[in-house]
């Protein structure tokens, strides 16, 4: 068929224009989505009298034929055709003849691509949606098989206080939740139909973009041609949304990989989710989470690299705009990869009781305890806090826990203390005290579960 363009020019572009140019080798991924736009938007021009109802059945025909034989492997991907839109095109002009030169009527390929990358988007939006949600059925399912265990909770990678293991997971179910409501927030702007902006400046013709609207089920129509062809909001709103995802999966595969290893001993990776070494025999390494945690900065970078390719862009439509989809395309690829690996990944990790018992004896994890007993019997916080520091500095200068001191000795520090200062210094203990809505106490954590557990049902 040759170029869509090829009127306005005498002579052929040059071969490394060409290869410069095209964008087939990526964008084929949106073919789905410009068969669908187009069918939407032929059925549209059949009903205001632009196409009559003979060549809106045929190409109809032409594109649901054209769609089979994508999906069947059949349609190659000639680079003579310059991108998805010139390729579809040309299939169909081959398929049905001259109806197929009538579908571009009020249409231009700047409002057709943004079209095809909104559907495009949409769907993985919900996809990914799927996928986090699975992620989060897998940890919350973890957590309430490890319900009992207790754990030391870190701040400045130090030993800082003793928390449910179950507390700690759903802590990032939650961070997971923001990510599903970021994604929805987003799909909100992405479903938008920039379709019947043309070029940029809308159409002569009599089209009815409310009618295309319905038929793609978008929830409204661009409201500015000039904004409809050149606006990616929606793509670095995606993209921006999947990086926080990224640094979620990051921290998580962190936390994993510390459990995992020789010096936490915390926790066991399975066989099936462990690589060895080439030279070390004894090796065993969490390859995928440390891949999860890299693959952050590929997905970072993706929407740094759009960011850059939109700033001091003019209105309307640019060339620069082919380059949003490879970052979009490889982002998502890349999300959708790693959530669904970590959901098969977590159920097999498996915890040492005894190991979590040993880590929880030294750093002093119930001086914190200790210290609101004493508020309870009415000191003022400061004070404990500084009675407190002065039992642990003991207990450490004699090389034994906190409970490890007499009574003597903590009478000696200050006389308000009894025997029943004991209760409060045993660390696996502490869940049974703390009582503050959100905090990782045994029966806050069993309604956290319990409210999870109903949500992702």
């Amino acid at each position: 068929m040759g170029k869509l363009w090829k009127g306005r020019f005498k002579s052929s572009t040059h071969p490394l224009m060409e290869e410069f140019n095209q964008s087939l080798r990526f964008d084929h991924e949106l073919w789905r989505q410009d068969i669908e736009g187009s069918i939407a938007h032929a059925k549209m021009l059949s009903e205001v009298g632009l196409l009559d109802k003979a060549d809106f059945k045929a190409i109809q025909g032409g594109l649901t034929s054209i769609a089979q034989d994508f999906a069947a492997g059949n349609i190659p991907l000639d680079p003579a055709n310059e991108d998805i839109h010139m390729l579809v095109e040309t299939e169909l002009t081959a398929r049905i003849g001259e109806p197929a030169r009538r579908l571009h009527t009020a249409r231009s390929r700047n409002d057709q691509v943004a079209t095809d990358l909104r559907l495009w988007t949409r769907s993985k939006q919900d996809l990914l949606d799927k996928r986090l949600a699975q992620l989060e059925l897998a940890l919350v399912k973890l957590a309430d098989r490890e319900k009992k265990l207790v754990i030391p909770g870190y701040t400045h990678l130090q030993r800082a206080q003793p928390v449910l293991l179950a507390h700690h997971l759903l802590a990032y179910v939650e961070m997971f939740a923001r990510d599903r409501e970021r994604l929805a927030d987003c799909r909100r702007r992405t479903n938008v139909l920039p379709l019947g902006a043309c070029a940029l400046a809308g159409t002569t013709l009599p089209i009815d973009r409310e009618s295309t609207q319905r038929k793609l089920g978008f929830a409204a129509i661009a409201n500015n041609s000039m904004d409809a062809v050149s606006d990616r909001d929606f793509v670095v709103e995606t993209l921006a949304a999947l990086s926080l995802i990224a640094i979620h999966v990051s921290r998580l595969a962190e936390d994993a990989i510390l459990w995992t290893s020789s010096e936490w001993r915390l926790a066991r990776l399975d066989d099936a989710w462990s690589t060895g070494s080439s030279i070390m025999p004894q090796k065993r390494n969490p390859d995928l989470l440390e891949l999860a945690r890299g693959k952050s900065g590929r997905v970072i970078g993706s929407l740094v690299a759009l960011l850059v390719v939109l700033k001091g862009l003019p209105l309307a439509y640019d060339k620069d705009l082919q380059e949003d989809k490879e970052p979009l395309f490889d982002a998502v690829k890349t999300t959708d990869a790693v959530l669904s690996a970590l959901t098969e990944f977590f159920p097999t990790l498996t915890f040492d009781q005894d190991r979590a018992t040993e880590l929880l004896s030294g750093g002093f994890l119930d001086a914190t305890l200790l210290a609101e007993y004493l508020v309870e019997k009415g000191m003022p916080f400061r004070t404990a806090h500084d009675i407190s520091g002065q039992l642990v500095r003991q207990a450490e200068e004699r090389d034994v826990p906190l409970s490890g001191l007499t009574l003597t000795e903590f009478q000696a520090i200050h006389p308000d203390f009894t025997r029943e200062v004991y209760e409060r210094l045993d660390p696996a203990r502490a869940p049974d005290f703390y009582r503050s809505a959100g905090s990782s106490g045994r029966r806050q954590v069993a309604r956290a579960l319990a409210a999870w557990k109903k949500r992702l049902s």
